[in-house]
């Protein structure tokens, strides 16, 4: 098959950040490729450069409808499932009314892997403004049982975005402390855009660690 008539997954990425998205585009690919689907990232064209509070998840839900257009509009043969790339995901249900895939979000799709078979688990991210969306988010997704809470960053996420190396140390101290404090049996790493760092700490052995993008990426091929 050519690359041209692979079957395509969109990935929309609420951030208005090209950057982000080819870096989210790259690590679903090393899920997606093996299996011959190919993917395709999409920017909203305007709103927050990076998703910090609840204030910018609300209006990048805005823009999720938009882009996701615009990446149909180009290849809406080939699309066979939309991926909204923000933990909150934001817009999610709006576009799955709107449109004949399938829609997952990357926050839904790590909660759901997450607290597979009982699981408990936490999750390690940078956003203190948005503790309370991801609390939500759990409570919605009936997962809530499991919850070991979510653990921060000392640094914040735009410090820590400039910082790569000190942003996976921050993370992964996060994240040993909801395994080792908190009890939990799993840990997501809570950010579309913390996906590099959440690829470095899975493959450092400290436990079993939620990659969002990796989780969201299975999903659609266990709704195919």
């Amino acid at each position: 098959m050519s690359q041209t008539s692979r079957p395509l997954v969109l990935l929309v990425n609420p951030n208005s950040n090209a950057s982000t998205t080819a870096l989210m585009v790259d690590v679903a690919r090393t899920t997606l490729d093996p299996v011959g689907l190919e993917v395709r990232g999409v920017t909203a064209a305007s709103g927050p450069a990076m998703i910090v509070g609840a204030t910018d998840l609300e209006r990048s839900a805005g823009e999720v409808l938009d882009a996701a257009r615009r990446g149909l509009a180009d290849d809406e043969g080939r699309v066979v499932a939309i991926v909204v790339a923000a933990f909150g995901d934001p817009g999610r249900e709006a576009l799955a009314a709107a449109v004949d895939v399938p829609v997952v979000g990357i926050g839904q799709s790590s909660l759901m892997a997450a607290a597979a078979g009982g699981r408990r688990f936490g999750m390690a991210t940078t956003t203190p403004g948005l503790v309370g969306s991801l609390e939500a988010m759990v409570r919605r997704h009936d997962v809530a049982a499991g919850f070991a809470g979510i653990r921060l960053t000392r640094t914040g996420p735009t410090a820590l975005a400039e910082r790569p190396e000190l942003q996976d140390l921050e993370l992964e101290q996060a994240a040993r402390a909801c395994f080792e404090e908190d009890g939990a049996e799993a840990v997501i790493i809570a950010g579309g855009p913390l996906s590099g760092a959440a690829r470095r700490i899975a493959a450092s052995g400290i436990g079993t660690v939620v990659e969002p993008v990796p989780a969201a990426m299975r999903r659609v091929l266990d709704l195919r």
